[in-house]
């Protein structure tokens, strides 16, 4: 399933590494793909859409459906 968010704050590749792990630490075979200028965050992913906002906002970022 694909489950998109606007995420804001990511400004450099660290946060996108910071990101991806955190998508990955829901669902390790999920990928992952960021758009930082769009601030996007598309993931293909099985979990739960509620789980991999939470997770990307507990790395600091403000996560919008």
């Amino acid at each position: 399933m694909e489950h998109e968010f606007h995420v804001e704050g990511m400004t450099c590749g660290h946060c996108e590494r910071a990101v991806t792990n955190a998508v990955h630490e829901v669902d390790a075979s999920a990928q992952v793909q960021i758009d930082r200028a769009q601030k996007k965050v598309v993931v293909q992913s099985a979990a739960e859409r509620e789980a991999l906002r939470h997770a990307i906002a507990e790395e600091g970022y403000q996560v919008a459906a």
